[in-house]
């Protein structure tokens, strides 16, 4: 998403007479105390999802149908919402106050989960805590962009982006240490993740600068203001169809780390490393997947990502998996983020008019959002249906069939020639 908000114009509005730039040193608060903020919330959302597919299942006694509405609420539900935070934030002005409620609601939900016990509640908190996300994300990047100079917006989105990857990881690897340490420490973890997420909010409210958008002396005149017919652009919608379709035969990761564990690829207690695994695999690729997108076509990247989605269902599915095939999954994971998250966010931003990016960026990740949402309830009725192996093998083949008429049709929706 970084890679939009680097294009992103300024939502400021018209340029005044006497405005100063803000000074470097407080750009430099803002996105360091931001970054730390989102720091702390990765570690608490992150160490509670590398558990949460063992725990609803192990513990909790969930069905796979059941994980299956659960993971399509945590994988869609922000994106009703995102579209919702960023415009508040704009119409009051007050973007710290608009992300510190999303901030604060997913650590109220914290608490809940503690004490939740069967999918009804479990799938209120997970929604909430959702929620709770998109809300505060496109505040938050405001807060960013509007304290940044234009010449540095890219080194700010960077660092906060290391930040917040630093805490995605760590998440991961302190789940795994408790569980080391405590057999079966399902509710410590959760424990643990309750206090970061309150350690975040409390430095956002205490320490975070109240950055409200202000004119800038290089923004010049703010663009058109944003019409909700530039998202009915003829541009966007081939992309919309070409990423809402294959995004609708993407399998939640949880339940392809389940897979994995049910082959008897590791032991339980390792389950959380394969987040880390997949994060580190994702971060040594983006880059160089993001260079070669730049080269031959962001579409045509987009379309191989989800062919080696598919290897990675496959991959998932070898009987008797050893570890050589818990790791070629983990690996080609993330190689699959690297290959589409970013990529999305860049098509989709030269797609439409420049007063509409930032929001045709979002409409193109809330409809990639939606259909894996619907894709993980309709994998959770597979798996109960077929097993685990079956359904993946079943996905991959559909997947695959899906990349092939994908990649024949990019000439014809004209997404082949977007590179610039």
């Amino acid at each position: 998403m970084y890679l939009s908000l680097r294009d992103r114009p300024s939502s400021a509005q018209p340029a005044q007479h006497g405005s100063e730039v803000s000074p470097p040193r407080r750009a430099g608060r803002v996105v360091v105390t931001l970054g730390m903020v989102s720091l702390l919330t990765d570690i608490s959302s992150e160490s509670v999802a590398a558990i949460l597919p063992l725990y609803l299942t192990a513990v909790v006694g969930l069905s796979a149908v059941a994980y299956g509405l659960i993971d399509g609420l945590y994988q869609g539900v922000s994106a009703l919402v995102r579209l919702a935070g960023g415009w508040f934030a704009d119409r009051t002005d007050r973007p710290k106050w608009v992300a510190f409620a999303g901030y604060g609601l997913s650590a109220v939900a914290r608490v809940f989960l503690l004490f939740a016990s069967g999918a009804a509640s479990i799938s209120a908190v997970v929604a909430a805590d959702r929620i709770g996300k998109g809300i505060r994300t496109a505040p938050r990047d405001s807060m960013i962009s509007s304290a940044t100079p234009t010449e540095h917006l890219g080194r700010a989105f960077g660092v906060h982006r290391m930040l917040d990857t630093i805490g995605a990881a760590l998440g991961p690897l302190i789940a795994f240490g408790i569980l080391v340490l405590i057999p079966d420490g399902f509710s410590v973890v959760l424990a643990v993740s309750l206090a970061f997420a309150v350690v975040g909010v409390a430095l956002l409210g205490l320490l975070a600068p109240d950055q409200r958008a202000q004119p800038r002396p290089e923004d010049g005149t703010a663009p058109d203001p944003f019409r909700w017919s530039d998202l009915g652009n003829p541009r966007l919608r081939p992309l919309l169809l070409l990423a809402g379709g294959l995004a609708l035969l993407t399998v939640g990761d949880g339940f392809v780390y389940l897979a994995l564990l049910d082959r008897g690829g590791f032991a339980a207690t390792w389950f959380p490393m394969l987040f880390v695994g997949t994060n580190i695999a994702y971060l040594v690729l983006a880059v160089p997947v993001g260079r070669l997108a730049d080269r031959v076509g962001r579409a045509r990247v987009l379309v191989a990502g989800h062919l080696v989605l598919a290897a990675a269902y496959v991959c998932a599915s070898v009987p008797n998996s050893t570890w050589v095939a818990t790791l070629g999954t983990v690996a080609l994971l993330g190689a699959f983020y690297a290959a589409t998250d970013g990529v999305i966010a860049a098509l989709a931003g030269r797609l439409v008019p420049v007063r509409a990016r930032t929001s045709g960026i979002a409409a193109a990740q809330t409809v990639v959002s939606l259909s894996r949402m619907a894709s993980s309830f309709g994998f959770g009725v597979l798996w109960f249906a077929l097993g685990p192996s079956a359904a993946l093998l079943l996905v991959a083949g559909l997947l695959l069939a899906a990349v092939l008429v994908a990649a024949t049709q990019l000439g014809r929706l004209g997404l082949d020639r977007v590179v610039a």
